[in-house]
């Protein structure tokens, strides 16, 4: 069952009352059916704006703050992006439609296998996976043009911005795990990195090692 008009439009309206302008995500959002990425007891809310509880302790992040993470990490059309915490899939489904090549990584196998099962399903065949400590990046296909990380830390981490291009942006939530976390957006430039904050978020801490099942 995919999502009505009326669904489409809510959650299009509450992207854009939360500050989502970029004509080109709103498309991906639009176009990316949040509902095959929610499974289970909470289904029925998947059109929502709001994070929603996933299998193995982890969370589909609320629409807008995708959307806003997206929007901030401008990818181009000949990009090649990092994506920390697969989670769901849903993150990934949006940049793919924005992006060259999506390299996503996951410490829980069965996260990553689940998303995979729905990147087969919708054709997305520019998204490949990885069951990886994410904490490490994955130097063998670096550097990249865009990283995004969707699990807190309390510093950028160091092997992740030696893996992003001179002109590359990342966007990740800092922060203490169980208090308020800012989302940033990291430049690197030819002489070190900028930094600017951009809101309040609040996501699973970002965790060394594989998950356990």
């Amino acid at each position: 069952m995919s999502w009505t008009p009326e669904q489409k439009m809510r959650l299009l309206f509450a992207l854009r009352s939360k500050g989502v302008t970029d004509k080109a995500v709103l498309t991906a959002m639009e176009k990316v059916d949040r509902g095959l990425f929610v499974q289970g007891i909470f289904a029925d809310r998947a059109y929502e704006d709001t994070p929603l509880p996933i299998i193995c302790g982890q969370t589909i992040s609320q629409p807008s703050v995708v959307a806003l993470m997206t929007q901030a990490l401008d990818v181009g059309p000949r990009d090649k992006v990092l994506e920390l915490g697969t989670g769901s899939g849903y993150q990934a489904a949006i940049l793919s439609q924005l992006a060259r090549r999506v390299y996503t990584v996951d410490r829980f196998r069965r996260l990553v296998a689940q998303a995979q099962d729905v990147f087969d399903e919708l054709g997305l065949t520019n998204i490949i996976t990885f069951t990886a400590d994410g904490s490490h990046g994955l130097p063998d296909h670096a550097p990249f043009d865009r990283i995004i990380v969707t699990a807190a830390a309390e510093d950028p981490p160091g092997p992740l911005l030696a893996q992003l291009r001179i002109g590359g942006i990342m966007v990740l939530p800092v922060g203490q795990s169980d208090a308020v976390q800012s989302l940033i957006k990291v430049r690197r430039t030819e002489t070190g990195f900028e930094y600017d904050e951009l809101l309040q978020v609040r996501f699973v801490p970002l965790l060394e090692g594989l998950g356990r099942e």
